[in-house]
């Protein structure tokens, strides 16, 4: 099949499976609680109890409820209600006074991220003042930026990984004496090693939310290694180590050889036990991503988890393949052509899986055009989408690039033959010829004159001591010999990088597959994104689900906020204004209009407003407001509650477009 009948079949493909959507998610969402958010109740009730879209780990600070004072009033530990792994609940102490208690949770959804979030209910009647201690924030902070650098440098040293062993057992076994291909496939393995090194470490803080100061907590760090997300790290060491084992099989234990030192002489190709083996290790430290993350929960994983371990694998052997033949063309010499066509063979079938696994997997994690276009994770997946068919087109001009190789060495003559099969053109090996014999030359003349100056040494008194006149080749001194060899290597690094870049063919060759990496290190960087952002499916279902537990509330008397926040999100009539009035601004139920005008003042619709307040000065928030679009540009909170008083930050997220988005924010005072 060719590229434009697969890319015509995987539209039509994609279009189908859009146009549904199965109920799934990734991320666990809160579905709803009982006591119900923004509720209020006569009587205290003996529990609460919350219920995710997915199965959450619970750990013993995962529930906290706080009495309108501020003070905790759960008892015993947290669990599972009814058995039910997607739930949580806690009882409450008895005798619970009438006011507004906050609920503050915490958990790991079942594909390890950490979940959080707040809400109110009120006993009796809403209180006017609530109190929270200072909650932090799971999953944020400094220790959340480095856990997401250890993720992409443990999907970068895999690929390279993968991709370089893969270059060198199936696309050309010779270059395995070759001491940069050699650094960079053992490069790619300490990358990934001591990136889940640092993910092990960094889990803790990570996932409660904690300072650095966590991370060489030992009972942390024990609770981190017998949770699902430890234990794939601690597999993936184990793996790492086989993976090791395999690497020194396939170099076999031959002496490397330096950078600018000849080309590998062919040998025969790895054992295909060492091929098996290095195939099941590299599925084995996939697995330990598609068995823990997006892919394990949802719809279908049972046949997810393998079609990511497959995309992974495709992945890693193409854009880590990359950099082993970019390593290959930059080296004087550059890659035999024989091996450059079997890589792209290799690439084109990576590329055939990766484009059908990723149109599944993008299905089950977006579900809807309305997902894909309107939400986080939809965008950052259509970034990943333009990139990748950046690559593939770039692909297409090296593939090209590749066929004018394999026809230029087609013509060398019979007594190149030798070049030909290493991979140097005729023309280069006639200049190649003709700079060595300058060069010989050169030595010839030097090597004449070392007689005299030998003589005129020994008649001052500096020869042998025995009265032999030195070699003209071999000079006695060896400081003498150490500066010729210097000049004879680097002669000769000279003339081979001239030869290499006098071919054209390999000149294009060697800029296309280097935009092609160039490329591939941003899309790791957006793929290392999305495995850490909320699906397009679960945040659709969390939208909805606190649509649904919303609470009309009655409007108060006394005080107000008001505002006018102008916002650009950058697009095509994306300026206006949104107008804010927030009354009473007081503790306790609160209403909320808005209205969103354009620059002239007309009402403006746009196709999303969202609105939280964060209490910053507590750790608290973001809580969602809940909006009903009541007409043109015009919008209303359901069932909004402020727990506490104090300087909130109000965020005002106004989407314009499919793809145009801005968030802007103001201080409000609660009294």
């Amino acid at each position: 099949m060719g590229l434009r009948r697969l890319i015509v079949v995987l539209g039509v493909l994609t279009a189908v499976l859009f146009g549904g959507a199965l109920p799934a998610s990734a991320h666990a969402a809160l579905l709803r609680s009982d006591p119900s958010q923004g509720s209020v109740v006569r009587t205290a009730p003996d529990r609460i109890t919350l219920y995710f879209s997915e199965g959450v780990l619970l750990s013993a600070d995962s529930l906290t409820v706080y009495d309108p004072a501020g003070k905790p009033v759960q008892r015993g530990a947290p669990g599972h209600a009814a058995g039910r792994p997607d739930s949580a609940t806690i009882g409450l102490r008895s005798g619970l006074r009438d006011g507004t208690y906050t609920v503050a949770w915490k958990a790991v959804s079942a594909d390890t991220h950490p979940v959080g979030g707040a809400w109110t209910f009120s006993v009796g009647a809403p209180s006017k003042t609530s109190a929270i201690p200072r909650q932090t924030e799971a999953g944020g902070g400094l220790a959340g930026a480095l856990y997401g650098v250890g993720r992409y440098v443990a999907y970068l040293g895999f690929a390279v990984l993968v991709g370089s062993a893969a270059f060198l057992a199936l696309c050309w076994p010779g270059g395995t004496r070759l001491r940069p291909l050699r650094r960079l496939a053992t490069g790619g393995w300490a990358a990934v090693a001591a990136a889940t090194i640092a993910l092990l470490l960094l889990r803790g803080p990570y996932v409660n939310g904690t300072g650095l100061g966590g991370v060489f907590d030992l009972a942390g760090l024990r609770s981190v290694v017998g949770s699902p997300s430890g234990e794939a790290l601690v597999c993936r060491l184990l793996l790492l180590a086989a993976a090791a084992v395999v690497l020194s099989v396939l170099f076999g234990g031959r002496r490397a050889e330096p950078e600018d030192g000849p080309r590998a002489e062919p040998q025969g190709r790895p054992r295909t036990g060492a091929l098996v083996a290095g195939a099941v290790v590299a599925a084995g430290i996939a697995a330990t991503w598609s068995l823990t993350e997006h892919a394990s929960v949802g719809v279908q994983p049972a046949l997810a988890m393998p079609l990511d371990i497959a995309h992974l694998l495709s992945m890693a052997v193409w854009l880590g393949g990359l950099t082993a033949l970019l390593t290959g063309l930059y080296r004087a010499g550059g890659v035999p052509a024989a091996a450059v066509r079997r890589f792209s063979g290799i690439a084109f079938s990576c590329v055939c899986v990766l484009v059908s696994t990723g149109v599944y997997q993008s299905w089950r994690q977006v579900g809807s055009w309305h997902a894909l276009f309107g939400t986080a994770y939809g965008r950052w997946l259509l970034v990943k989408i333009a990139l990748v068919a950046c690559v593939v087109a770039v692909a297409g001009v090296s593939r090209r690039w590749t066929a004018k190789l394999a026809t230029a060495e087609a013509g060398i003559p019979a007594e190149a033959g030798l070049a030909a099969e290493a991979g140097v053109p005729a023309e280069a090996v006639k200049a190649e010829a003709a700079t060595e014999a300058v060069n010989a030359e050169a030595l010839n003349a030097e090597a004449a004159a070392e007689p005299v100056k030998t003589e005129a040494a020994a008649v001052v008194g500096a020869g042998p001591p025995d009265g032999t006149r030195p070699s003209a080749d071999r000079p006695t001194d060896p400081l003498r010999a150490a500066q010729l060899a210097r000049q004879r290597a680097v002669r000769e690094r000279v003339s081979r990088l001239r030869v290499r870049d006098a071919d054209p063919v390999r000149s294009g060759l060697r800029r296309s597959v280097l935009a092609e990496a160039a490329i591939a290190v941003v899309v790791l960087a957006v793929t290392t994104v999305l495995s850490g952002s909320e699906p397009g499916r679960a945040a659709e279902e969390a939208k909805a689900a606190a649509s649904a537990n919303g609470m009309a509330t009655a409007p108060a008397a006394t005080g107000e906020y008001l505002a006018t926040v102008p916002f650009d999100s950058g697009g095509p009539k994306g300026k206006g204004t949104v107008d804010v009035h927030l009354a009473p601004a007081r503790t306790g139920a609160d209403q909320l209009h808005l209205v969103v005008s354009d620059p002239v003042g007309n009402p403006m619709n746009v196709p999303e407003l969202d609105v939280a307040f964060t209490l910053t000065a507590r750790g608290i928030g973001p809580l969602p407001a809940r909006l009903r679009h009541t007409g043109p540009g015009s919008w209303e909170a359901v069932g909004l509650q402020v727990p506490m008083p104090g300087t909130w930050q109000l965020s005002l997220t106004v989407r314009t477009s499919a793809i145009d988005e801005v968030t802007v924010t103001r201080k409000v005072t609660i009294s």
